[in-house]
């Protein structure tokens, strides 16, 4: 499932071609892909038509594009969650459809800017994804994740406003999330896991962060010394920007940037999926063990409970 790093690659893409530019029509191939727009295909279709995406902004694993109606913002905006197998690729009017292609976005011109591709299109394999337009409502504080950062005044789809933080926004507060932790009668996996606490951190990279600060992924998030959470925000911040730097982690070609290339970061990864391998550190080899129905990855000796 794409993660962070993942998300912010696309909202990037997304920023490139997409905003500015007026939706000419809508095309649903597969009504499942809207099953969160409680409108249906005709409603979707007609609240997107003629409207301008004006920005992309991400918060954890949700992108939305607001919308505008004749230069002023209608207070909605356009939706995405890529869920395991969701992309948003920008394609030629002429190019030939995708294989499990589920909407199509014909976009207008961007003033000043030529040969743009005509099309937004929404992929989806395994439909766990889906768009929807949404109703925004104020942030209550918390911003807005990826490089268009937003005031605390600032609006989010209704339906995420509940998501904490990512550790890539500006206005992250690791006093925040320290005190939180502190809090938390549980693993620190499952707590770095919850979108409530902190948002975007998915099973690889939190496997890869736990790694590189040696922590163990079952040990309790209320019992990290000082230490070990500055290590391990550290490495969270510093996996994350690397695995950005090299496009996104794809393991097969259900995940792609707007552009349909891959990720490479998976060259890098130390401990997730590595099971079998020696450790890069101590040569011990790595586990692999069943955690909240997904597999944790870790070194038994760098990373101990205690």
């Amino acid at each position: 499932m794409p993660e962070l790093p993942e998300v912010e690659v696309v909202r990037r893409g997304l920023h490139t071609w997409a905003i500015d530019r007026e939706v000419l029509s809508a095309t649903v191939l597969d009504a499942r892909s809207l099953r969160r727009h409680p409108g249906g295909s005709s409603d979707f279709v007609a609240h997107l038509s003629g409207m301008r995406m004006t920005t992309a902004m991400r918060r954890g694993k949700y992108l939305w594009l607001p919308l505008a109606d004749r230069g002023e913002p209608t207070g909605t905006a356009l939706t995405v969650h890529l869920g395991m197998s969701g992309q948003l690729l920008v394609s030629s009017r002429e190019h030939e459809a995708q294989k499990h292609l589920k909407v199509r976005l014909e976009l207008g011109p961007r003033d000043g800017v030529a040969d743009l591709p005509g099309e937004l299109r929404f992929v989806d394999q395994r439909i766990f994804g889906g768009m929807h337009i949404s109703e925004l409502v104020p942030a209550d504080g918390r911003g807005a994740g990826g490089d268009v950062v937003a005031d605390p005044g600032d609006l989010v789809p209704r339906e995420v406003a509940h998501i904490a933080r990512d550790p890539l926004d500006p206005a992250f507060s690791r006093a925040g999330l320290r005190s939180v932790l502190l809090r938390k009668n549980t693993e620190i996996k499952r707590a770095l896991l919850d979108q409530s606490v902190v948002s975007g951190i998915g099973n690889i990279y939190a496997d890869e962060a736990l790694w590189d600060a040696r922590v163990h992924y079952r040990k309790p998030a209320s019992t990290l010394s000082r230490p070990q959470f500055e290590r391990l925000i550290d490495a969270v911040q510093d996996v994350m920007n690397r695995a950005l730097a090299a496009g996104g982690t794809s393991f097969d070609k259900l995940y792609v940037n707007v552009n349909g290339a891959s990720g490479y970061f998976d060259r890098s990864l130390n401990a997730y999926g590595r099971a079998g391998e020696p450790c890069g550190r101590c040569g011990t080899l790595l586990r692999r063990e069943p955690f909240m129905n997904r597999s944790s990855f870790f070194c038994p000796r760098c990373q101990r409970t205690r």
